[in-house]
């Protein structure tokens, strides 16, 4: 097997744990009693980040993730998304936060790591927009 089917053997089995991860997620989700269409959004917005960003170049797990939001916000989603925006922008960033509260709960990550995430956001989050407005 070479390295390229090695990859993609890897990115299968992180893909098929990912579904999992997103059941649950929309199950928490449905508890806050969100409507469906922003429960749909969520999923929809990370369901892109875990199983395209974060396996593009490598096979990363979400709860590995946290730290990539200035990069996939700032400057992959922007260039990769058809449907990147100031709008879409804002709702990725809704949906990140809600995603690592909720790996928080189930203690895949450490509260650190959420509170950088949201740091992250709170201090780049203009200038995505400005980016995703210029593009």
């Amino acid at each position: 097997m070479d390295e390229y089917e090695k990859y993609e053997a890897e990115c299968e089995k992180v893909r098929a744990e990912n579904k999992k991860l997103l059941d649950e997620f929309e199950g928490w989700l449905k508890s806050s009693r969100l409507s469906d269409k922003t429960i749909r959004t969520h999923l929809q917005n990370i369901d892109f980040y875990i199983n395209h960003y974060l396996l593009y170049e490598d096979v990363i797990k979400p709860e590995n993730g946290a730290h990539g939001v200035d990069m996939f916000l700032g400057y992959w989603f922007i260039r990769k998304a058809m449907w990147a925006s100031p709008s879409t922008i804002k709702s990725n960033a809704a949906s990140l936060k809600k995603f690592y509260s909720f790996l928080l709960e189930k203690n895949l990550i450490d509260r650190d790591d959420l509170e950088d995430l949201k740091e992250s956001i709170k201090e780049g989050i203009p200038e995505w927009i400005e980016k995703a407005e210029i593009y």
